[in-house]
């Protein structure tokens, strides 16, 4: 279950199932719920996981010369909606959701439990027959009325902002490759050609993969949107793990040459 809690109000502006563990489309489709029922919340106040940053020492060539490492698709979707980011440094800095957590675990399973629940569908069903209950409880008015939420900006693509956004290079014969395929891009009413030209490619919540160049949409092609799994390290068995452990003897030219036996 993936959710975000008011911190004025304790409400519970959007909550989920899901069959995937924690995984940025799940936070994506929360932040959809949020803004296109609330508005835009002023700040989001997260951990350090690499979901909402940038945990790795890797940099760019790109990134060193701009001086910052590009953002994590929710880091960048965030930033484009203006939202201030506020990451937790201590497991007490996040004791309000934790315990949220805690009482969800508590009341909420027994619901289900009650309820019989036995598919995704039906626990999301229960779920949200749940919070209003539960919020009806425990939720508590705001010290202020003014409400930080923003409204959203007539003209502002959301599903664009809440996306997988690739870039890529047009090939002369206009055609673009991602995940091993090659897409065909359809020619411009105007005459004027657009290889060489950098098209961004939008992976949206609804499943279909978008093409623009600058705000021009070019083509749509349906696929399933699912994330790629970290590659998981190899195991090593007794024989590699031994030959991996023996030291290396090198030749004048740095070649590696028998690994030495011990």
């Amino acid at each position: 279950m993936l959710g975000l809690t008011d911190d004025a109000t304790s409400r519970i502006p959007a909550a989920s199932f899901q069959l995937e563990p924690e995984n940025a489309v799940g936070y994506f489709r929360c932040l959809h719920s949020v803004v296109t029922t609330h508005g835009i919340p002023l700040s989001f106040y997260r951990d350090r996981h690499s979901i909402f940053q940038r945990n790795d020492p890797h940099w760019t060539i790109a990134e060193e010369l701009a001086g910052h490492q590009l953002p994590t698709h929710v880091g960048r979707a965030l930033e484009e909606l203006g939202i201030q980011q506020i990451p937790a440094y201590s497991p007490q800095a996040k004791g309000r959701i934790e315990r949220l957590w805690r009482t969800f675990q508590d009341r909420l399973i027994s619901e289900l439990r009650l309820a019989q629940v036995c598919t995704l569908e039906h626990a999301n069903r229960v779920l949200q027959t749940f919070l209003p209950d539960f919020e009806r409880r425990f939720a508590v008015p705001p010290a202020a009325s003014v409400s930080d939420f923003r409204p959203l900006p007539r003209r502002f693509d959301l599903d664009r902002c809440l996306s997988f956004r690739y870039q890529r290079i047009v090939a002369p014969d206009h055609t673009v490759s991602w995940a091993g395929e090659i897409f065909q891009l359809p020619p411009l009413s105007s005459a004027r050609r657009f290889a060489g030209k950098v098209v961004e490619l939008s992976h949206q919540l609804d499943g279909s993969l978008r093409f623009y160049l600058g705000p021009t949409l070019l083509l749509t092609q349906p696929r399933p949107l699912r994330e790629l799994a970290e590659p998981k390290p190899a195991v090593l068995s007794s024989t590699l793990k031994r030959d991996a452990n023996r030291p290396r003897i090198y030749t004048l030219g740095g070649r590696p040459a028998l690994a030495a036996v011990t």
